[in-house]
């Protein structure tokens, strides 16, 4: 049974707005359209408008001016970086990959090197939820985020915490183009991972890191290929 997800009439504006914004090209700066025309694009009121509008405000995605309107701003706490209004979802997902090659194999390298037996707990614990819901066929992104989370946690390293909002970027990117597609590969390689860092084995890890992301680079460019052939015809 999978799992359904009900959102409520704000999130979902919320999630039209963030939409609007990306498929309208507007840039960091920018200001939106007036609660009027927002409530008309999307097709509700404007107290839901409003609510999405403050929800927006909350993670740092807009920013509201006295006098001067709603603009959109940057630094969003799960996206410092922005992605979130690229349009091209799949070179994004190629490009966050060619980051994560750089940082996270070193990241679960360190991580066999000085991960806590309480981290392993919750690595274990982690690996066991996501391949849980993936045989059980429910969305399981939030807990692959936090299992790879847990990983940069294990490594001590100050900075991988900064960059873990990539990581997780990367992963919801890939698992939203892909549509869950490698479930027996990222079950096969968490436990790889999770494994080599239980037997406090750097070079495994670094290895079985570099196995995960080349399985999510060569689906990538599976999807990319077909949709070139589908655009040729």
């Amino acid at each position: 049974m999978k799992e359904e997800i009900i959102k409520s009439l704000g999130e979902i504006a919320s999630e039209k707005i963030i939409k609007l914004i990306v498929d309208d090209n507007l840039k960091i700066g920018d200001r939106l359209p007036n609660e009027y025309e927002l409530a008309d694009k999307l097709g509700v009121g404007r107290s839901t408008v409003r609510e999405a509008i403050k929800a927006l405000v909350s993670r740092n995605i807009l920013e509201i001016k006295r006098g001067s309107g709603t603009f959109i701003k940057c630094g969003v706490a799960e996206d410092p970086l922005g992605l979130i209004f690229i349009k091209d979802k799949l070179k994004l997902a190629i490009d966050l990959l060619e980051i994560r090659f750089m940082i996270e194999p070193k990241i679960a390298s360190l991580a066999a090197m000085n991960a806590t037996e309480e981290d392993i707990k919750e690595m274990s614990r982690l690996c066991g939820e996501v391949e849980d819901l993936i045989l059980r066929g429910i969305p399981h992104m939030e807990k692959d985020i936090e299992f790879h989370t847990a990983i940069a946690r294990s490594s001590k390293n100050l900075v991988t915490t900064s960059l873990v909002p990539i990581i997780n970027k990367s992963i919801s990117v890939f698992i939203d183009i892909t549509n869950t597609q490698l479930k027996e590969e990222t079950i096969e390689t968490h436990r790889e991972i999770l494994n080599a860092i239980k037997n406090r084995n750097q070079n495994e890890a670094y290895d079985a890191m570099i196995l995960h992301l080349v399985h999510n680079r060569r689906n990538i460019n599976k999807i990319i290929n077909e949709n070139n052939k589908i655009s040729n015809i």
